[in-house]
């Protein structure tokens, strides 16, 4: 019932779906680009439910901290991390997660921030590739209010190259405010 009612708003608010993962994957690292704005949050919990598969992404623990807001992110599938300790190997959790589950569909935004960088980070390439997952790519167009399932890609080790291809997939997709997009 509740995806019927993702259907009708998305399609309410002239937004459309083009692809999805494909059928049987059940582990694979998504990532969404460009990220500029918080409502890439909602066109992407919106848009799994409406696609049928469960996804995770990582949040800053300090969110978990408030009761109300660790009910929220729990519920819709977030994953606290502490960035901030140098201790800490977060590829490597990740990737013991991984290890550890049936399926995990892990959304990552490559620039990690809804603001300007120059450069995404690659946290979401090493732990494709040391999980030994796919990388689905997905693009949240506003400009054409499209959510576009681009294609899967299997790492291969040579990220420079790897990142350099996956970022040319995006050249078309404009995000929400295009001049904060890493192109």
């Amino acid at each position: 019932m509740l995806r019927v009612l993702f259907i009708f708003v998305f399609k309410l608010l002239g937004w459309r779906i083009e692809g999805n993962i494909s059928e049987g994957l059940k582990k694979c690292v998504l990532i969404i680009a460009p990220h500029t704005s918080n409502w890439d949050f909602v066109i992407g919990v919106v848009s799994r439910r409406i696609c049928g598969f469960q996804a995770n992404y990582l949040i800053k623990k300090e969110f978990f901290k408030n009761r109300a807001l660790a009910w929220f992110f729990d519920f819709t599938g977030g994953i606290p991390v502490d960035r901030k300790s140098k201790k800490i190997d977060v590829v490597g959790g990740v990737v013991d997660k991984f290890n550890s589950r049936d399926s995990l569909v892990l959304t990552i935004t490559p620039e990690g921030t809804r603001s300007h960088v120059k450069e995404w980070k690659t946290g979401f390439y090493r732990i494709a590739l040391r999980a030994k997952v796919p990388i689905v790519i997905v693009g949240f167009d506003y400009s054409k209010r499209l959510v576009k399932f681009i294609e899967e890609f299997a790492p291969t080790g040579q990220m420079e190259e790897d990142i350099a291809y996956i970022k040319s997939l995006y050249k078309d997709v404009k995000g929400k405010y295009p001049e904060k997009g890493v192109y």
